[in-house]
């Protein structure tokens, strides 16, 4: 959520940035902020004045009663009475301006740093670097679900069967591949310095607004009425809502923590060819990375965290490119944000497998995460996460780009987390 000070240090440059992220209305939006802030200061400023008023009286009428001058102490009692009448006025006023305030605050995107690109979707996406080498595949080579039915690593109809289309069912060679990418992603943050952490799948709805997953995401989560309780869509929300409602101390400053999870998505309309197999799914398995960091380091610690994703993609001997997301294709709260992708020789196409984004104050204002710096004043943290990485299309690129005469090789540096380096 941007902060009022943001918004009037510089309204037409906000509008500007608004506008660079295809966010309809930008100016009436902000008009209407200002607005309401303007109508929400002026009523606190009248509650202070008749507060101090009151308590200036208050002051009166002991004096009053001392003096014996009674008539002037009711009198004075009576206006008292009357100001704390019109104070409930006027707070039950100030409450609905604060709440309306609030409100479209939270429909007004983040503001995204000046060097991301113009554009309106991922066509003007900027590629930024590629590496690894394609490889060369047998003339045969089959598209990764039809290798998994070939060497029974993942049964797709199984999942229809027990729960529905894009809930996968992993399967023996599958399956242990699956644990481990897992713990090698895992293993690695740790070497990184990133504190495991295993959260819960459940999340309320305090935690979906802290990371801006409500109200703009509500429709993508999977949603337990009953309890009123979302399932996650990634590890993310839970893991920086472990310092919502909290004020830190500077020197604890970058926390860094990781979490492997299950995270749902609905993908509601979701079809076609794109989405065939491991390419998107309701289901699937990750590991997130996650930054609570001071302003002035949040963006070498951006730095730190993609070449992180990429030093996994390099020992998974993947092909891969890195892309700065232009502003219409970037997620609602993210001020800077590249995605990876890994290329599927045997689809012929680039697939997504991670976001690593800086949430500049966004998230940390909804979550009213701060840390008290040397003059030990409060500040709003920055908030940063990426995918380290996301399991469905490593795996899918893993299968077809690695597959053989003689069946599908494993990377080197999985071998040992698998326990066989071919499957045939």
């Amino acid at each position: 959520m941007l902060t009022i000070r943001q918004i009037t240090d510089d309204i037409e440059g906000v509008i500007v940035a608004l506008e660079k992220k295809r966010f309809n209305n930008a100016r009436e939006a902000i008009a209407q902020v200002l607005a309401l802030d303007e109508k929400r200061r002026t009523l606190q400023n009248t509650l202070d004045n008749n507060l101090a008023e009151v308590n200036a009286a208050s002051k009166l009428i002991g004096a009053f009663m001392k003096d014996g001058k009674k008539e002037e102490a009711e009198q004075a009692k009576a206006n008292v009475a009357s100001i704390k009448e019109t104070n409930k006025t006027i707070q039950a006023e100030l409450d609905e301006t604060t709440t309306a305030l609030t409100a479209l605050l939270c429909t007004i995107p983040n503001l995204p740093y000046p060097e991301v690109p113009e554009g309106k979707s991922a066509e003007d996406n900027v590629v930024v670097k590629e590496g690894g080498q394609h490889p060369q595949l047998p003339t045969d080579a089959l598209a990764h679900w039809d290798l998994a039915k070939k060497y029974d690593l993942i049964d797709f109809d199984l999942g229809v069967k027990v729960t529905g289309a894009g809930f996968p069912i992993y399967k023996g060679k599958g399956a242990r591949l699956q644990r481990a990418l897992i713990n090698f992603f895992l293993d690695e943050a740790n070497k990184a310095g990133y504190a495991e952490i295993i959260p819960p799948t459940l999340i309320n709805e305090d935690s979906g607004y802290g990371t801006g997953q409500l109200p703009d995401k509500e429709g993508q989560m999977y949603h337990s009425t009953i309890d009123n309780l979302y399932l996650i869509p990634t590890a993310e929300v839970p893991l920086t809502n472990i310092y919502r409602d909290m004020i830190l101390e500077e020197k604890s400053l970058p926390i860094k923590m990781c979490g492997y999870t299950q995270c749902f998505r609905r993908e509601a309309g979701s079809y076609g060819k794109d989405v065939r197999g491991l390419n998107r799914l309701h289901e699937f398995a990750k590991i997130e990375i996650v930054r609570i960091d001071k302003p002035e380091h949040s963006k070498a610690s951006h730095e730190e965290m993609l070449a992180h994703v990429e030093g996994l993609l390099q020992k998974l001997e993947l092909p891969y490119r890195i892309l700065r997301l232009c502003g219409g294709d970037m997620s609602f709260t993210a001020a800077l944000c590249y995605d990876f992708e890994v290329y599927s020789e045997a689809q012929q196409r680039w697939l997504e497998v991670s976001s690593v984004s800086n949430f500049d104050t966004y998230q940390a204002n909804r979550l009213k995460c701060r840390y008290r710096n040397a003059d030990k004043k409060t500040e709003l943290c920055h908030t940063l996460n990426g995918s380290a990485l996301a399991l469905p299309r490593i795996l899918a690129a893993l299968l077809e780009n690695n597959q053989t005469s003689e069946g599908i090789r494993i990377p080197k540096v999985l071998v040992d987390y698998c326990g066989f380096d071919l499957i045939n």
